[in-house]
């Protein structure tokens, strides 16, 4: 013990089975200190020796009287070296909340986590904006489009994005924002040695390193589980002003990160959907049950607007502005062409009259200039101005309005 700093001691405290931060909370004011903690713990006989107050009043729990969580903390005090070293074999930083640049925003919330581990840029947790995307594992075309395009305007309007690391919608907020070269927070709900996903392996180093962060209240070795996810999406609401809500279904998850987001006295904004569709089904239970609270997502611009950013220019519009009037005639008819929604090769070329091959040189000219690009056999705008491409889309026989088109997230699994 005498080697274990009072930081990596919180650590240690806080990788106990059975210590949330209510509990945590209850060891510090008792003891004064994790170090404290810890060292009574270790001494033989240890149950015996805390003699734990009586409980304050009839009724109300003291944790320290809960013999299990006293095991629990024996078994960390004897494991704390193997614990120390997880955390650095996953090259976390330890941040506690006894750090002056522990995220202010998170400090404001209830049931605030005494401990994260951070991989990656940890300034990226207290940015000046930061905005949540969240929604369904099992999104549409559409929906996957939507957060992408959402991502995309907030890195634009110099805003860092958090979420969840699951398959779906938080999967294509976070891609589309490194894609953009922009800084997103990733909150998993387990540690970070059993990152899941495991499919999302990639993107998370993609993340880190494009200057986000990958972020647990976890220690490394945590599996992910029933009751981690929840613990995850207070994280998720608490570390942003706002929360946008995607597509989720009557019982997702997203819903319960929107609770919280409430709950923190935190802005929430949800995307309705159509009646009787399940991927949207949550969405509007969710806006009649928090109706006045709860604030649709009525278009993008509708959206950046009500949340008080300003549209900084993106690269994107950079190169459209430097390169749109040095285009050939035939490039110009096909970048026309794509804008309009046609994105394969055959419906360009019978559109503009063109031949296959002039098509096909065009496309790979408007790529090179960053102005298009390809996933699956289709053509579509890239970057930024995906957001000026007006045509409507339909994705499983749901009809999306212009304001919500944007270009498909297919690398996202």
């Amino acid at each position: 013990m005498t080697s274990c700093s009072e930081r990596e001691s919180w650590a240690v405290l806080a990788a106990a089975r059975g210590v949330g931060p209510a509990a945590f909370g209850s060891l510090i004011r008792r003891f004064g200190s994790a170090r404290a903690v810890l060292a009574a713990s270790a001494r033989p006989g240890a149950p015996e020796l805390w003699h734990p107050p009586p409980d304050p009043e009839p009724g109300v729990r003291d944790p320290l009287r809960d013999t299990r969580l006293v095991a629990e903390l024996q078994n960390a005090a004897a494991e704390l070296p193997v614990i120390l070293g997880r955390v650095a074999a996953v090259g976390a930083a330890i941040v506690t909340a006894d750090d002056a640049d522990y995220p202010r925003r998170l400090r404001a919330i209830d049931l605030a986590p005494p401990v994260l581990f951070v991989v990656g840029d940890q300034r990226a947790l207290d940015q000046e904006r930061m905005i949540a995307v969240v929604g369904t594992r099992r999104p549409s075309e559409a929906g996957r489009a939507l957060a992408g395009r959402i991502a995309r305007e907030l890195v634009a309007a110099g805003a860092t994005v958090v979420s969840g690391l699951a398959i779906g919608i938080d999967g294509a907020a976070h891609a589309a924002v490194v894609g953009e070269g922009g800084r997103t927070v990733a909150v998993l709900g387990s540690g970070h040695a059993r990152l899941s996903p495991r499919a999302h392996q990639a993107l998370a180093e993609r993340i880190v390193a494009s200057g986000g962060a990958i972020v647990s209240e976890f220690a490394p070795d945590v599996a992910p589980g029933r009751s981690t996810f929840p613990r995850r999406n207070r994280i998720v609401s608490g570390l942003a002003d706002a929360t946008v809500v995607i597509e989720a279904g009557l019982r997702s998850g997203a819903l319960i990160t929107a609770g919280w987001a409430l709950e923190q006295g935190r802005d929430c904004y949800v995307a309705p959907g159509p009646v009787g569709v399940r991927v949207t089904a949550g969405c509007l239970h969710f806006l009649r049950e928090h109706a006045g609270l709860a604030r649709i997502v009525a278009g993008v611009p509708e959206l950046l607007e009500d949340l008080g950013l300003d549209r900084l220019p993106s690269r994107s519009d950079d190169v459209t502005r430097a390169t749109r009037g040095d285009l050939g005639a035939a490039e110009r008819l096909i970048l026309a062409a794509v804008d309009r929604g046609l994105g394969t090769v055959d419906l360009l070329a019978a559109e503009t009259g063109l031949a296959t091959a002039t098509v096909l040189g065009a496309l790979t000219r408007l790529e090179l200039l960053g102005l298009v690009v390809t996933s699956i056999g289709r053509y579509r705008p890239a970057g930024a101005r995906s957001s000026a491409s007006g045509a409507p889309k339909q994705s499983a026989g749901i009809e999306v309005p212009a304001a919500f088109a944007g270009p498909s997230e297919a690398v996202i699994p």
